[in-house]
């Protein structure tokens, strides 16, 4: 013990020679990356998603928080607007109106097609019934008029013989009544035929009529088929009023969760305002920066990793699925190598598989292996940028 307090300082001394070696030795010896490995520093990104309004309308529901998991068809946002429900009941109301209608114009011509028809056959019939009348009086009046001569010659041989007193008055009288009726007899009957005519012209008319009522048949069969158009154009108003309000139910296009709420409830909302972000954990990627010396050697599809300063042992597999084709000016936040590049490309590293632990925003490292070989386990395992 005593040799110990006499040389303690002396041992202290030492050891910390022996610790100020190792450093300055890890300092002039620093741990190097393999040839075959790229590595790059970057925050999560990720394709962000604005739920936007199509049409205006006040929020009266929303159902997310910032950081609150979505699924795809979950509804984010409910908008309500009283124009277009008044619209929609408007359009209800005038379909009901023309409904109403249509059923009244079908019923007046079902009714047409019953009646008309057979007022037309019924028409026609008795035109011919009188025309047959005409010919029937024609030929009466044929054989009146052959009668009528011969009565007519029988008065006048009469007439002579009675004045010839070879006759007494009384056949004589006889004769003058027979032709007297016989010409009574065939005016009646040209009066009959007179009287057929203008039947027959009624009856012309008539049919004409009933022909002229076919028409309306047509009129209401194209007042009906106008009615149906008029209709389905409202039905088609009514839908599209209906395709407006349900796109006011604001629903997630994908299973992610919400990066910020940015409607309330009661904010009257605009056309293409957003109410939500969201985002997609499968678009999330790392975007890391490389030198142009390291460029070139990359390749879409290589293989990485990626690494959280919180967990560094816990490697998450991943590729390159993008090299930035122009160059920017180094980031503040992104080291590199060499003070004498300024200029970087940015390079994207996709998880194979979606990680709970990767968030939008949170720093990272990735490693690339440009052979497919030798990726580390550990962040431990390579230098630190």
């Amino acid at each position: 013990m005593k040799i110990l307090k006499k040389y303690w300082v002396a041992i202290v001394a030492a050891v910390l020679i022996i610790l100020a070696g190792v450093m300055i030795w890890k300092t002039l010896h620093p741990k190097t990356l393999p040839d075959n490995l790229i590595e790059g520093t970057g925050r999560m990104d990720g394709d962000l998603i604005n739920l936007n309004t199509k049409y205006p309308g006040r929020v009266e529901t929303i159902n997310i928080d910032d950081g609150t998991v979505v699924k795809k068809g979950m509804v984010v946002a409910i908008l309500g607007s009283k124009e277009y429900e008044a619209q929609r009941e408007q359009i209800e109301a005038q379909i009901r109106a023309q409904q109403k209608t249509l059923e009244a114009k079908i019923i007046d011509l079902d009714v047409a097609k019953k009646t008309i028809p057979s007022g037309l056959e019924k028409a026609k019939e008795q035109l011919k019934s009188v025309k047959t009348k005409l010919n029937v009086v024609g030929a009466n009046i044929k054989v009146q008029q052959s009668v009528l001569n011969q009565a007519e010659r029988d008065y006048k041989r009469y007439k002579f013989l009675y004045k010839s007193k070879a006759i007494d008055s009384h056949a004589f009288e006889l004769a003058k009544l027979k032709y007297d009726t016989q010409r009574h007899q065939y005016d009646a009957l040209l009066l009959q035929r007179n009287e057929i005519k203008s039947a027959i012209e009624v009856a012309k008319s008539t049919v004409e009529e009933a022909k002229a009522s076919q028409k309306k048949i047509l009129s209401i069969q194209s007042s009906i088929e106008a009615l149906k158009e008029s209709i389905e154009a409202s039905k088609a108003s009514k839908s599209q009023v209906e395709s407006i309000i349900a796109e006011l139910t604001l629903k997630s296009p994908i299973s992610g969760y919400a990066i910020e709420k940015i409607a309330n409830s009661g904010e009257v909302i605009g056309v293409g305002m957003p109410v939500a972000t969201l985002i997609d954990p499968h678009s999330l990627y790392l975007k890391i920066f490389v030198d142009t010396l390291q460029n070139g050697k990359i390749k879409v599809g290589n293989k990485a990793l990626i690494f959280l300063d919180a967990y560094p042992d816990r490697a998450i597999q991943a590729k390159v699925v993008h090299i930035a084709q122009k160059a920017e000016f180094t980031p503040k936040e992104v080291s590199v190598r060499s003070d004498r590049i300024q200029r970087v490309f940015a390079v994207h590293l996709k998880p194979l598989e979606v990680d709970p632990l990767l968030k939008l925003g949170i720093p990272a490292i990735g490693v690339i292996s440009i052979d497919g070989k030798g990726l580390p386990k550990s962040l431990n395992n390579i230098p630190v940028l």
